[in-house]
């Protein structure tokens, strides 16, 4: 007689280390043209503003930084993610001008912020 067969069931919730985001920022002046160097010196004096020093020293990755549209996407490890969601959303104000960064896709697969349906024109 033959045992019956065993099945084991995997479920993973994440398998990504990382999380990517795809960000733009508004500026109430639009005449200050900002490179990646600035950008992300921004980044981390909102996380230091709002976290510390220590909050600030989590690793996160510009891994492209457009200077015309001011879009950007971020990678951060999924432990830091929502610290850094909450102190982009945070942030208002750059070398005292006033400012805003709006989150348009997340998502654990770089491939997935290649494309937005939300944008998708079909003729």
């Amino acid at each position: 007689m033959s045992q019956p067969a065993l099945y084991e069931r995997l479920v993973f919730k994440n398998a990504s280390v990382y999380h990517y985001l795809k960000i733009y920022l508004i500026l109430d002046n639009d005449d200050r043209k900002i490179n990646a160097v600035y950008f992300k010196q921004m980044i981390i004096s909102a996380l230091r503003d709002l976290y510390g020093e220590i909050g600030a020293a989590f690793p996160f990755d510009v891994l492209k930084f457009e200077e015309d549209t001011l879009t950007a996407v971020l990678r951060v490890y999924n432990s830091g993610l929502v610290k850094l969601w909450t102190a982009l959303t945070l942030l208002g104000s750059y070398q005292s001008e006033p400012c805003a960064v709006h989150v348009t896709q997340v998502s654990p697969f770089l491939l997935a912020l290649s494309g937005n349906s939300r944008e998708l024109e079909l003729d």
